[in-house]
């Protein structure tokens, strides 16, 4: 029977840090050269006689970049992704239990994957030398024979030999990492180092953490999916969150009469800090490691690492460590670095997560919100925010990636179309193109009415019907979702230019308005301006497209519509809620001026002036830009909700998607390139106030409400989107 390697991915790796972040953790970098610890633990695994495709256990967050590494490699895989990292015991569990599934009584190789085993044959030899014991029940943890009494490591006190098991013994007694006078009578004594590897058959595992921590196998198995393939990353739901945060040595070690140790003397490091990483580096005749951007002189013993635009240079040094990734640098004595994870401790958790602002550099932004977009929210968002069971895009999430069981709207189902899209275009390497069809289905199959509308909202899966009626919202965002992907990829969906263009004749019957333009429709004598707005949008996305169609005609209605009713040409402005002939309710509660919707409309204004509209667009554009700016709070820096009449702020708070209005519109409005640089910097600086480094948001800005009490809203994600797309699109023209 094949051996089933459990390859676990977990961690931040704090104490590589600054190379090493929670964003990027240790097993995803390349420390000792050529390949990443991970790579370099799944060629190690691929070389072991008769073994099976690895089972990788990871973070969600991580998953496409595991799903990346293998495939660089060429090699096999099952990814289980967890919502929530919760240590090293419903890791292990979750994975004996889905490997259970196929074959009970498989034998599992459990290995960390940041470990360095330079000699790969043997490694093997004692896998093989562990098979007999794993084969009669034994959980057998590898024990490294020590080469020194080092207070970093756990030890294991091994006791009598198991029959019918050459070279394993059993286990008297697990201690945890002791003082050094401690550690020096361990080493004295027999004792090995706990290296939290182990060779075990799955149902074996399963028994014992069935009888030592029953709560925590049950947790694990509520969140383990029914099923999945080779190459698939599987999904733990979201009530993995409700396992214990607890290793496997306390939940099940420790208690079990199953325990078993290999003692090995084979080279091994688990790279835990600076100084083991400089060990296992390759070195110059001076005993450095250097790599990176740096020029060094005159200096002994040391490592050196310089990595995202850092650039360093040394001069006289011995046995120090100088690693610098962007404006983050750690210097230390080598000696030291293991302590780095206490010094840490004092710095904040959002430097840490790589979230304190750049310099005002547009390149900066740019790179920073396109990595925590292709590695966070888009892995996220697919694993989690994509109901994979019925179909279709959940409304929103929570902190802890669990999906909010309330009506879909069509219009999150076209967004989400519209961002995957937009990703892949973008060149993101993920599953855009899945991502995209799937949102099309659920558009097709429970959106799309018979008359060709598509209604407003359904019920969560196998409820009826919520809300029958159909929006103009909702069509404007159909037709932008199918803009995305014919510009993306329009093998997609090959009759998508039919589908809009149906699609587009169907709106002018539903929606013509007496006098000319659309209706939008709130109530019976209430119009809203942004329903329009975004079939604006829309047309201009297919205009650019194909110049050939109804498009231009369509864009035009809107803009007449705008600029003859909307737009106060007076005080430069659009207003939120018109009566059923599109004149402003200036009399009521809602007669206010949103910012964002400034920012939206002048965004969309430069465009037509760009493709040849009318000329009084651009001007236009440059005066709800100044309306806008007037709701930006000077003392928070965030673009408030709304305005009064007189633009007074009439609602104080600060929502998400105003922010990247903004962004989009400096991107576009502001001339002089000091000042578009230093406008757009403040709104990435207001925008990443309300980013998670977990890829998700909030709907208000930190520090105003608990994070619990926040879902992220999957209709954000179309915002942050055009956010980073612009922001791309300036860094692009002026690089810094």
């Amino acid at each position: 029977m094949a051996v089933v390697p459990v390859i676990l991915c977990g961690g931040p790796g704090s104490r590589l840090w600054p190379a090493s972040t929670s964003e990027r953790p240790k097993p995803f970098l390349d420390l000792i050269g050529g390949r990443s610890l991970f790579q370099r633990t799944v060629l190690r695994m691929s070389r072991l006689t008769d073994v099976a495709p690895p089972l990788v256990v990871t973070g969600a967050l991580h998953a496409q970049e595991a799903k990346r590494q293998l495939l660089e490699l060429g090699a096999p895989g099952r990814i289980l992704a967890e919502p929530v990292g919760r240590d090293s015991a419903p890791a292990l569990i979750a994975a004996a239990l889905w490997i259970a599934r196929e074959s009970p009584d498989a034998q599992v190789i459990a290995v960390a994957s940041d470990h360095d085993i330079p000699d790969t044959a043997a490694f093997a030899a004692a896998v093989e030398t562990a098979r007999p014991a794993a084969a009669l029940g034994a959980i057998v943890t590898f024990g490294v024979k020590p080469t020194r009494p080092a207070t970093g490591f756990g030890y294991i006190r091994p006791a009598d030999p198991i029959e019918s098991a050459p070279g394993v013994l059993k286990v008297q007694s697990f201690i945890e990492k002791p003082d050094a006078e401690t550690a020096a009578t361990l080493v004295s004594s027999g004792c090995v180092w706990n290296s939290g590897n182990f060779m075990f058959r799955a149902d074996a595992m399963i028994a014992e953490a069935r009888t030592f921590a029953p709560a925590l196998v049950e947790a694990v198995e509520c969140a383990l999916p029914f099923s999945g393939s080779d190459g698939e990353i599987v999904a733990l739901a979201p009530r993995f969150a409700a396992a214990e945060r607890i290793s496997i040595d306390r939940a099940v070690m420790e208690r079990t009469s199953r325990a078993a140790v290999l003692p090995i003397d084979y080279a091994w490091s688990d790279l835990g800090s600076w100084d083991a990483v400089w060990e296992a580096c390759p070195k110059d005749e001076a005993g450095n490691a250097v790599s990176g951007d740096a020029v060094v002189t005159d200096m002994r013993d040391c490592l050196v690492r310089a990595e995202d635009g850092a650039r360093v240079v040394t001069l006289g040094l011995r046995n120090i460590a100088v690693v610098a990734r962007g404006r983050d640098v750690l210097v230390s004595d080598l000696a030291a670095s293991a302590s780095l994870k206490a010094s840490l401790a004092r710095v904040t958790a959002g430097d840490l997560l790589g979230q304190r602002a750049p310099d005002e550099s547009v390149g900066l932004w740019s790179s920073r919100f396109e990595e925590w977009l292709t590695r966070r929210a888009l892995p996220a968002w697919w694993c989690f925010g994509a109901d994979h069971e019925s179909g279709g895009f959940h409304e929103a999430l929570s902190p802890h990636f669990a999906p909010l069981d309330i009506a879909r709207r069509a219009r999150v189902q076209a967004r989400q179309i519209f961002v995957y899209a937009t990703a892949g275009k973008l060149g993101w390497q993920g599953p855009w193109r899945a991502a995209a069809r799937h949102g099309l289905d659920a558009l097709e199959n429970g959106f799309r009415r018979t008359d060709g509308l598509y209604r407003f909202s359904v019920a969560s899966p196998g409820k009826p019907t919520v809300e029958d009626h159909a929006p103009l919202y909702e069509q404007a965002f159909v037709l932008l979702a199918l803009a995305a992907i014919t510009e993306a990829d329009i093998a997609i969906e090959p009759q998508s230019r039919a589908r809009a263009a149906q699609l587009a004749r169907t709106i002018r019957e539903a929606f013509a308005h007496r006098r000319g333009g659309f209706s939008a429709d709130l109530s019976a004598n209430a119009f809203l301006n942004d329903p329009v707005m975004h079939l604006f949008e829309a047309s201009l996305a297919w205009l650019r497209l194909d110049r050939d169609g109804p498009w231009r005609q369509l864009a035009g209605e809107v803009f007449d519509l705008f600029s003859e009713r909307l737009f106060d040409r007076e005080l430069g402005r659009v207003y939120e809620v018109y009566d059923s002939d599109w004149r402003p309710l200036t009399a009521t509660s809602d007669d206010r001026v949103e910012p964002g919707h400034q920012f939206e409309w002048a965004w969309l204004l430069t465009q037509w002036a760009a493709l040849g509209g009318e000329d009084g667009a651009a001007d236009m554009a440059r005066r709800l830009y100044q309306t806008g700016k007037a709701g930006i709070s000077p003392g928070a820096g965030l673009v408030v909700d709304a305005l009064n009449d007189d633009l007074s702020v009439a609602r104080g708070g600060s929502r998400l998607w105003p922010q990247t209005e903004w962004l989009r519109a400096a991107s576009r409005l502001e001339q002089q390139p000091a000042d578009r640089a230093r406008e757009i910097c403040a709104a990435a600086a207001a925008i990443n106030r309300y980013l998670l480094p977990s890829g998700l948001w909030r709907d208000a800005p930190s520090g105003s409400v608990p994070e619990k009490d926040h879902p992220a809203p999957a209709s954000s994600f179309y915002h942050i989107m055009g956010a980073i797309v612009a922001l791309g699109d300036v860094a692009a023209e002026q690089p810094d």
